[in-house]
Order: C-alpha cells, then structure tokens, then sequence
C-alpha cells in the first residue's frame, strides 16, 4: 500500500522557519520516502506504509520536542506496493 502524507507545524513564523518546522522536514526529507515536496505552508511525502508511517511517528515525536504546539497531518491511501491508484483498486478507471 502506498501513502501520501501532508502535514504542517505550528506556530509559524513567517520572517524564519521555527525549529521545529526546521526538524519536521529534516525527518521527512531523510526518510526513505519519494515525491518529497517542502515548503513554507504545507509539505508532502508520498512513500510505501511501513516508511510513512515511521515518518509521521519520528515527525511527531521530534517537531513536538523542538516546540511545536501544533501539527496537522493528513494521511492517505493513493496506491497499493506497485503503484497501482487506491481508484483503480476499487473497479474504478
């Protein structure tokens, strides 16, 4: 199964990036996942279960400890292991 993450950290800090926004895309960026797409309101990762789900656990854990106070996530199921759309699996085409 294929995941598609996408998360922000709060509070913002439009003049720098917070530290713990700083950490949240250092784990989703080291983290073996694809389509890794970092900006200053929103990030996404695309990834099979098993790493995007360790992602978001280091995510919480870490942008927590760095001050977050805040983090939105959204997880979901856009394929299975080859790729095939979660549409497709359905019967839909």
């Amino acid at each position: 199964m294929r995941l598609r993450v996408e998360f922000t950290t709060e509070p913002f800090d439009l003049d720098e990036a917070p530290a713990h926004a700083v950490v949240a895309r250092e784990v989703i960026q080291g983290a073996a996942l694809d389509a890794v797409d970092v900006g200053p309101f929103g990030n996404t990762a695309e990834g099979g279960a098993d790493e995007v789900l360790d992602a978001v656990d280091a995510l919480l854990r870490r942008a927590l400890a760095a001050g977050a106070t805040r983090v939105s996530l959204q997880v979901n199921v856009i394929g299975d292991a080859t790729g095939q759309d979660a549409a497709e699996e359905g019967g839909k085409k």
